[in-house]
C-alpha cells in the first residue's frame, strides 16, 4: 500500500519541477493562449506546457492512476488514486508579473469528486517566494519544514479574512454583498487572486480565514488538506464539502461565525 508520505514526497517533486518551469517561463513573457470562462479567465501558453510536463512525470512514475487537471480534464486510472491538479493557480497574477501564483499538485483517494474523495497528500509551491506548503494525510502541514497550525483567537479588531470574485460579472454584485455581510467579523480584507496561497494562508497563520464561491476541484485539493492538516476546517455550506457552492477555510470557531454572517 502507497503511504501518504510517499504521495507527499513525488507531489513536491513534480510540484518543485513544475514551478521552475512556470517561473522561467515567466522570465520569457507570457504568451496569452486563449479565454476560458469569460474574458477575464486567462489561460496561458505557459499553463498548458506546466500542466503537461505534470501530466508526462505522472504516467512515468505512477501510469496507473487517474489525473484531473484543469487545462485538460480527467482521466480515469485503473488505480485508486487521482492527481488532482493546477499548473499555475493564478493565472491572472502570473500574466501580470505579480507573484502571486502557485503549482498546486494533490493525490485523493477514491472518485475523482470532492464530495466523496479523500486526500492523502498536497504540495503548493509559490515558485516567485521559493514557498512550498505541504501536507500528508495523518502527518500533519508544514512550510519549509515547520509545522503550520491555523489561528485558533482573533482577537478585539477581528479577522484577516481573504475573499475572491468570480470572472462572470453577473455574479460580482452578490459577491460583494456577501463580503458586506461579513465586514463586522472582519479587522480587513485580502484579495490575493489565488486560492491555493489563501487556503496556505490561513493553514499558516497569516490570514485568519478565507471565503469564495465558485472553487473548481483543483483550486483546494491540495491546500485544502494542508488547511485540515494544520488544524483548520474547510467546507462549505451546512456541511457540504469545499465547491463550487463556497468554500470557507478558519479555525472550527471562526466557520461558523463567517457561515452564519455569509449563508444568506
Amino acid at each position: 500500500m502507497t503511504s501518504s508520505p510517499d504521495l507527499l514526497a513525488l507531489a513536491v517533486d513534480i510540484a518543485c519541477e513544475a514551478g521552475e518551469l512556470a517561473h522561467r517561463r515567466r522570465s520569457e513573457g507570457v504568451a496569452i493562449a486563449a479565454t476560458k470562462s469569460a474574458l477575464a479567465d486567462i489561460v496561458t501558453e505557459a499553463d498548458r506546457e506546466v500542466e503537461n510536463l505534470i501530466r508526462e512525470r505522472l504516467r512515468a512514475e505512477r501510469p496507473d492512476d487517474g489525473f484531473l487537471g484543469e487545462e485538460s480534464g480527467p482521466e480515469r486510472g485503473s488505480s485508486e488514486f487521482t492527481w488532482v491538479v493546477d499548473p499555475i493557480d493564478g493565472t491572472v497574477n502570473y500574466a501580470y508579473g505579480i507573484p502571486a501564483y502557485a503549482v498546486s499538485v494533490a493525490v485523493v483517494a477514491g472518485e475523482p469528486d470532492p464530495r466523496t474523495w479523500e486526500a492523502r497528500a498536497g504540495a503548493v509551491y509559490a515558485p516567485a517566494i521559493g514557498e512550498l506548503f505541504t501536507a500528508a494525510r495523518g502527518h500533519g502541514a508544514h512550510l519549509a519544514g515547520v509545522p503550520l497550525h491555523v489561528n485558533d483567537e482573533i482577537g478585539p479588531a477581528g479577522a484577516l479574512m481573504a475573499t475572491g470574485f468570480g470572472y462572470d460579472p453577473d455574479t460580482h454584485a452578490q459577491d460583494l454583498a456577501r463580503l458586506g455581510r461579513a465586514m463586522p467579523l472582519a479587522r480587513d480584507i485580502r484579495r490575493i487572486g489565488a486560492a491555493s496561497l489563501d487556503l496556505a494562508y490561513v493553514a499558516a497563520g497569516r490570514l485568519d480565514a478565507y471565503f469564495e464561491r465558485g472553487l473548481q476541484p483543483w483550486d483546494h485539493a491540495a491546500a485544502g488538506l494542508v488547511v485540515a492538516e494544520a488544524g483548520g476546517r474547510i467546507g462549505g455550506f451546512a456541511g457540504a464539502p469545499a465547491g463550487r457552492t463556497m468554500t470557507i477555510a478558519a479555525s472550527s470557531e471562526l466557520f461558523d461565525r463567517i457561515e452564519r454572517a455569509i449563508e444568506h
